[in-house]
């Protein structure tokens, strides 16, 4: 082999090995599911104190990749966010909207009441960033409770 073949061919290699390290970077519809649920049992087991500290924690169990669990009551409080706790503050989130204005929080207040989980679609920014991206976000009610968990991905350019 010519040394330009042999350069060629370490670059193709660097690129091949890349792709999978930064996919591993985003977090996946099953984590997502998976996350809520043990957050959920968390929340059953232990009580709803210990699954808002754990869930605000932006360096515990429930924060990982691309994606973190938030926890919400039926009636649109925010109880814990890990990257937006000035949300926990206000009085409903449920007026708030995305750049499509869409009332997200409505939808997955909606969607905990009436069907207990499933995905919901919509734009959001990033951790640690301001600008708005495409996300799909499962939302789980938490068995017995009033309340439910969330946790999304982003989608650019993904097929779901």
């Amino acid at each position: 082999m010519t040394r330009r073949a042999y350069y060629l061919a370490a670059i193709l290699i660097a690129v091949l090995l890349a792709f999978p390290a930064a996919a591993a970077e985003s977090a996946t519809k099953e984590e997502c599911v998976e996350m809520c649920r043990e957050a959920a049992a968390l929340i059953n087991s232990q009580g709803a104190e210990a699954g808002i500290e754990k869930i605000s924690d932006q360096r515990g169990p429930f924060v990982w990749k691309d994606s973190y669990v938030f926890l919400m009551d039926l009636d649109g409080k925010m109880l814990a966010h890990p990257f937006k706790p000035e949300l926990t503050k206000k009085d409903h989130v449920l007026l708030i909207t995305d750049p499509t204005d869409k009332a997200l929080f409505v939808h997955f207040v909606n969607l905990a009441r009436s069907r207990g989980e499933g995905w919901v679609e919509y734009m959001w920014p990033k951790p640690g960033k301001s600008t708005p991206h495409k996300k799909i976000t499962y939302i789980y009610r938490v068995p017995d409770t009033d309340m439910f968990v969330g946790a999304g991905v982003y989608v650019s350019g993904m097929m779901y």
